[in-house]
């Protein structure tokens, strides 16, 4: 595990935590079941001793590419997680599967290229059985999903902001008030949003785009470390106008 301190970084309108919080925003899972429970691990012990309010943002993409997807969302469903408060946000790839799974989607196999297979994999569901299942991969998803990961799918949000930091999966759309803002771009947008240098009056936290070591902008804070490639996951602590990164 690496806890590493942060300078803080030089910006107009600098975000900050209110006196007595802490938040910790977690990256993009991906399946990756045995890094989320080191890093929850790691996150647990960082918080002892603190008396103050803590928050924990899962920034969305837990199922998919990586070897567990079921067994990431048994352990976010089983309530045993550190802080006070717990938010969890919507990826682009659970807003592939469950357009699958409804049948809003006709595309299953473009979500299965993607890291669907994986997951389908994770639940009991070998070739043979996509196979036999022809176009109708969502059936078979409603079929082997417990009702209570299909409920903390339906519950995801899509942004969540605390202090002067906005959470969300992927961006927003530089220039586009926070209300007015597109489902697309928050779970979808890259290039636009990355290579903004724009005040966004908030400081974005994101995952969506990977990169070798988290970032720590002006503007944003991207902490997508690609684990189901890497093998490693990443948190953003902030507290107060402090930023800190820890990657398992």
């Amino acid at each position: 595990m690496v806890l590493k301190l942060l300078r803080r970084a030089k910006a107009k309108g600098k975000a900050s935590l209110p006196e007595g919080m802490r938040v910790y925003a977690i990256g993009d899972i991906h399946g990756c079941d045995k890094q989320l429970k080191k890093l929850l691990k790691a996150i647990g012990k960082d918080l002892e001793g603190y008396d103050g309010e803590s928050h924990l943002v899962f920034l969305g993409d837990y199922v998919d590419r990586g070897p567990d997807s079921k067994g990431v969302i048994e352990r976010l469903v089983s309530k045993k997680l550190p802080g006070d408060k717990q938010h969890f946000l919507l990826g682009n790839h659970e807003e592939a599967m469950m357009n699958v799974m409804d049948g809003t989607s006709k595309r299953a196999n473009d979500w299965l290229s993607f890291g669907g297979r994986q997951m389908m994999e994770s639940y009991g569901v070998g070739k043979r059985e996509l196979y036999e299942a022809g176009g109708d991969v969502g059936a078979l998803l409603r079929d082997v999903m417990p009702k209570s990961h299909r409920k903390f799918f339906e519950k995801l949000e899509l942004m969540k902001q605390i202090g002067g930091y906005l959470f969300v999966h992927a961006g927003i759309r530089p220039g586009v008030p926070l209300e007015e803002q597109e489902q697309s771009d928050l779970i979808w947008i890259r290039d636009r949003f990355l290579k903004s240098d724009r005040d966004h009056g908030v400081v974005v936290v994101h995952g969506h785009t990977i990169t070798e070591k988290p970032q720590n902008k002006a503007n944003r804070i991207g902490v997508d470390t690609g684990c189901y490639a890497t093998g490693q996951l990443t948190a953003v602590r902030l507290q107060g106008s402090e930023r800190a990164f820890i990657t398992v």
